[in-house]
């Protein structure tokens, strides 16, 4: 399962790249939550929540329908 969130994160980067930003895995909980971490520009943004839930939840979630939710960290 974690190989697959990886990817779908890997899909993720180069449009977050492109404006600055950039995002990494950091775990997954036994409760399916996956935690990353915004770098660059993205920390910070005040669009980063928005961007998180609309689109990477969405993008790992359709890779992973397991996943419970993603939160920054």
């Amino acid at each position: 399962m974690e190989e697959l969130i990886l990817k779908s994160i890997d899909e993720i980067k180069p449009f977050l790249q492109r404006d600055g930003g950039d995002i990494e895995f950091v775990e997954l909980t036994p409760e399916n939550i996956v935690k990353v971490r915004l770098k660059g520009a993205c920390n910070g943004c005040p669009g980063a929540q928005l961007t998180l839930q609309s689109v990477v939840e969405r993008i790992v979630k359709e890779a992973v329908p397991e996943v419970a939710g993603i939160e920054a960290v």
